[in-house]
């Protein structure tokens, strides 16, 4: 009762002295059972954690409950995986559900993805969507004729792009070997592998996969001493043979307008070499480019990049924000006569790397009101038909490429599903530089675990299965080619009681209805009028 009152409830410290009185146990029996010395040195050590907890002043639960309370620690520490294994539905999505990676997973083996005792969906949920079939399907097309010409009246060297790519992540964020088997992947499919903001790497180049190379803010692998814009060193890597397209990087979905920043520590004499920083210093992205700040200047950069590249498309990348701003880039196209030969709209659902929750919660459009908003203000403005729309944002099904493809887009691209093909579990430690699967480190000892020819079999048969699949469903549908889709085959229902196909959901421009002044959306007028093609800011930042 003594030892009671001196340290209150006994159920708090009930553990603690537990281990005070089975390390005095221990000891007493020591000399006539030695082994007891193992019991007494456990208990002790316990005991001294038992002391620590209740003198040091960070943490109430230890204070209150010494010992024991290091089994919250413990839990909160493997919470993930538990609920990855053990107590995950298959369809929670947190961000991608047990079915999807299922699916990324069986295809990357090589199999189809098929799955007995009827669909686990409940399709009289509200949003649950689905593509309306023929009685009298077409004949499946044969995938490999699922391609593309992105290249508009300005460009000299269009490129035939499959309608199914891998999307921008970085050496840096990837391993050397996660690298290398999404490019052998690409290259032995067909298809083109985004460099992400960090440049084209050495192993990029090694394994000979199409690049699309994408070029941020920071300007690495074409920025001089100082971050700006070098042209020169942009020119020689941008006229490589392995090099496709050139995407401009205005935005990212994960965190639109933050830009970010590379610790010094993080900062390896590859990924030094690679973005051409110095080693030693941060290596920062600003949230903004130096090389233009309005829509014009943006337009001779176009112009210039694609003069450098050797006339190869050239193109930019954003999540939609503020829909005049957008507006304006399109009346800085009609006002200079340059276009953009393709557009990249990645949603605010997308995202491979570390964000601020709430960047990543609550900033940026959504993939699809992205894409309606590129699509609409292209076709109003009389432009849709001199440039490609991709997109990109939890994409990794056939329906999710029909679904994107029906409403405007004209190729899609995936990067978590392509992590997925080559062994990601999402373990959701990107960020720490311990990611057990060797995909998304730079531990060396860790990126053995990723077997390239092995994984980059995986990526081959994703890609090739994905588009098989997807020919199964366009001619279930009565259709030959993912160009003939329209916004009439999807449905969606609304209410338990009501389905609208996609036609009736969305607004649809008409072809040159926002230049003519003729649109009677109130929303695309209003932002039309604001637009301005001397400022980001609109017609209030600047002349109209």
């Amino acid at each position: 009762m003594k030892i009671a009152g001196m340290f209150g409830p006994p159920g708090r410290y009930t553990a603690f002295l537990l281990c005070l009185f089975l390390t005095a146990l221990s000891l007493a029996i020591r000399p006539v059972l030695p082994s007891a010395w193992v019991a007494a040195a456990v208990f002790g050590a316990l005991s001294l954690l038992g002391v620590f907890d209740l003198l040091q002043r960070r943490h109430s639960i230890q204070r209150n409950y010494p010992v024991i309370g290091h089994i919250r620690w413990m839990a909160e520490f493997v919470r993930p995986e538990i609920r990855q294994y053990l107590i995950e539905a298959d369809e929670d999505a947190a961000p991608f559900s047990r079915s999807q990676r299922s699916l990324v997973y069986q295809r990357a083996k090589g199999e189809a993805g098929e799955h007995p005792f009827g669909t686990l969906l409940d399709v009289y949920r509200n949003g649950y969507e689905f593509v309306g079939h023929s009685a009298a399907p077409a004949r499946p097309a044969d995938p490999a004729s699922f391609r593309i010409t992105i290249g508009g009246p300005q460009c000299q060297r269009p490129y035939s792009a499959s309608v199914f790519n891998i999307s921008a992540m970085s050496f840096g964020s990837l391993s050397a070997n996660a690298i290398r088997a999404l490019n052998a992947g690409a290259k032995k499919g067909g298809f083109s592998h985004d460099t992400g903001e960090g440049s084209i790497s050495p192993y990029h180049l090694e394994m000979g996969g199409d690049i699309v190379w994408e070029v941020a803010s920071g300007y690495f692998g074409c920025r001089t001493d100082d971050g700006h814009f070098d042209p020169e060193r942009f020119a020689q890597q941008a006229r490589l043979e392995q090099v496709k397209m050139i995407e401009i990087k205005l935005s990212q979905g994960a965190k639109p307008g933050h830009g970010g920043i590379l610790p010094a520590a993080k900062v390896t004499p590859e990924i030094a070499a690679t973005r051409g920083v110095p080693m030693g210093q941060d290596c920062i992205s600003p949230a903004r480019h130096s090389a233009f700040s309005t829509p014009l200047e943006m337009m001779a950069f176009i112009t210039q990049l694609r003069t450098l590249s050797g006339g190869k498309p050239v193109g930019f990348k954003l999540c939609i924000g503020l829909p005049w701003e957008f507006m304006g880039i399109v009346k800085a196209m009609l006002e200079t006569g340059v276009t953009p030969d393709f557009i990249v709209i990645d949603g605010a659902e997308g995202g491979t790397g570390a964000a601020p929750t709430e960047f990543s919660d609550h900033i940026g459009a959504p993939m699809r009101e992205g894409l309606l908003l590129a699509h609409n203000t292209l076709v109003g403005a009389g432009l849709r038909d001199r440039m490609r729309i991709g997109v990109a944002g939890k994409i990794v099904s056939a329906f999710d490429i029909a679904s994107v493809l029906a409403i405007g887009a004209d190729w899609a691209n995936a990067a978590r599903g392509f992590m997925f093909a080559v062994g990601c579990v999402q373990s959701v430690s990107c960020n720490t530089n311990r990611c057990p699967t060797g995909v998304a480190t730079q531990d060396r000892l860790r990126q053995r675990a990723l077997v390239v020819p092995d994984k980059a079999e995986r990526v081959y048969n994703f890609h090739r299965q994905t588009l098989k699949a997807l020919s199964d469903m366009l001619a279930a549908t009565g259709l030959e080619h993912p160009d003939d889709l329209e916004p009439h085959h999807l449905v969606r229902r609304i209410s338990a009681t009501e389905i609208k196909q996609f036609d009736q959901l969305h607004t649809f421009l008409a072809p040159g209805e926002l230049v003519d002044g003729n649109c009677q959306d109130g929303f695309y007028a209003a932002n039309w009028r604001r637009a301005s093609s001397a400022s980001f800011g609109g017609v209030g930042a600047g002349a109209a």
